[in-house]
């Protein structure tokens, strides 16, 4: 069968097209709550796709991360509170046309250039994939521990803090797959005595703890967010001539969404501002930016939904989240028996070709449910604070619950929180903790695997030439973002001594 057969059938005999649908609007609904990110709503989501088919699960979450990119845009325009991150951008001429009677208009383009990010970032997210997975039949053993090396590196060095932060992340990350039974031996470590410890400690429960309760833990003791008007529930879809002019930004976001979204660690935030600011530089009337210009809210919004697509490629191709949205992903994959790499195509390409019209049908369908739940989503925002929060607390514990039905998983994802809750008042990344421990099967049963083959000698790290370059990389991603912190140390050093000076 073609790749189009497999993504018709998929879409006809499985429930992948209900899935997209709810999917877009739960993200839509979840990414419009300030503080609920991407990942959080697929968090959330994720003890309840335990029981699903493969297809029909992934679907529902990656399209849920697509409604949520679009979602985030509401109450950046409304409100001046970005629900995600990558919404920043956003709020600085959504909110300037709100305030001049066009927050209509300017919903209506974050809107349209949100779905024609979605489908640019499919694109590229189709023709990439699997020639890049097929570079990943050269791997051995230590080639694949390399690769792991390398993402946590990756990860570690460019996510936000300092290297060491980052570093110390996915060591803990690494620490904790380690909990259960040994890969090689079957031994049991670090259990003790704990019978529910056997299997290790799930990823999922960690995901849901580190990102969703830890968030929880946070929005409690901040005060409640704005409100949107009762009036402000309908978009204003551009016109021709305006979609004319925004064709400039949309090119510049999907472009620089589609580079920042395949490179590891990036993400919608860097791609957003980063086109907002070249398509400033590159405008006609760069003089409106910041006053309301709807090419500033056209850039940023075609980038972070890019990036919903093109973050997929490093995650499906070599099994290397970029972001902590495709880190769900992962860990939904893996629940379900699918490892990502070029194995994927060849044992499961309907899931894959699924997944794809899955999504296709996800970023065709966010034009209508994004203008059908814009009333409903300015509902939830405006819904009194404690009873939002308690009602994902709900939301939360009864997922987890299902899963097992284990009072023994709400601890470890209690406890996950209150570890995320720190990292977060520490200023850890979660990034490379979640990846450390999805990361720790792959990494140790291949190094002690290629130790296995030849008899304890580790030169076959460095023996095997795409182990080397991997590691090499590794190295240098780590030297680089070393200097960068240095440098950036000595730059604060100097401006406290001016101060003082001063």
């Amino acid at each position: 069968m073609s790749g189009l057969e497999h993504a018709w059938h998929a879409l006809t005999t499985t429930p992948a097209v209900f899935a997209a649908f709810g999917g877009v609007m739960w993200g839509i609904l979840g990414g419009a709550l300030p503080g609920i990110s991407p990942s959080i709503a697929m968090a959330l989501l994720l003890p309840f796709t335990y029981d699903m088919a493969p297809i029909p699960a992934i679907v529902l979450l990656a399209s849920t991360y697509v409604g949520a990119e679009y979602g985030g845009s509401i109450p950046a325009i409304l409100i001046r509170t970005p629900g995600t991150n990558a919404a920043a951008a956003t709020t600085i001429d959504g909110y300037e046309m709100h305030r001049q009677g066009r927050g209509g208009e300017a919903l209506g383009i974050s809107l349209v250039s949100g779905v024609i990010g979605g489908l640019i970032g499919l694109a590229v997210l189709v023709l990439l994939t699997k020639p890049l997975a097929s570079v990943a039949l050269l791997f051995t053993p230590p080639a694949y521990f390399s690769l792991g090396i390398l993402g946590l590196s990756v990860i570690a060095s460019l996510s936000s803090g300092s290297l060491i932060k980052g570093l110390m992340a996915g060591a803990l990350g690494l620490m904790l797959a380690t909990i259960g039974t040994d890969p090689v031996s079957g031994v049991s470590r670090f259990t003790f005595d704990q019978p529910e410890l056997l299997d290790g400690i799930r990823f999922i429960l960690v995901m849901v703890g580190v990102f969703a309760v830890s968030e929880l833990f946070v929005q409690s003791g901040l005060p409640a967010w704005e409100k949107a008007g009762r009036g402000e529930s309908r978009i204003k879809l551009p016109s021709f001539a305006l979609l004319k002019r925004l064709r400039r930004s949309q090119l510049i976001g999907s472009v620089i969404g589609t580079f920042e979204g395949c490179m590891p660690g990036a993400g919608g935030s860097i791609a957003a501002f980063l086109s907002y600011n070249e398509a400033r530089r590159w405008s006609r009337r760069p003089e409106e930016f910041g006053q309301g210009s709807p090419e500033g809210i056209a850039a940023p919004e075609t980038a972070n939904n890019t990036v919903a697509g093109t973050a997929l490629v490093p995650m499906l191709s070599f099994g290397i989240p970029g972001s902590n949205s495709t880190a769900i992903l992962l860990g939904g994959l893996l629940i379900h028996g699918m490892d990502p790499g070029p194995m994927l195509f060849t044992r499961h390409p309907d899931f894959v070709y699924g997944l794809f019209g899955g999504l296709l049908v996800a970023n065709l369908s966010l034009f209508v449910i994004g203008i059908l739940v814009l009333t409903p989503a300015i509902w939830l925002v405006n819904r009194p604070k404690p009873y939002l929060l308690a009602a994902i607390y709900a939301l939360v514990f009864s997922g987890v619950y299902s899963i097992d039905h284990s009072l023994f998983d709400i601890g470890i994802v209690l406890a996950a929180g209150c570890v995320g809750y720190l990292m977060r008042l520490l200023g850890f990344p979660f990034l490379p903790l979640v990846l450390g421990l999805v990361l720790g099967y792959l990494i140790e049963a291949n190094y002690r695997r290629s130790l296995l083959l030849t008899g304890g000698d580790h030169v076959v790290f460095v023996q095997d030439p795409v182990s080397l370059g991997l590691l090499i990389a590794a190295l240098l991603f780590v030297v680089g973002s070393a200097t960068r912190d240095f440098r950036e140390a000595r730059r604060r050093a100097r401006e406290r001594e001016a101060g003082a000076g001063g």
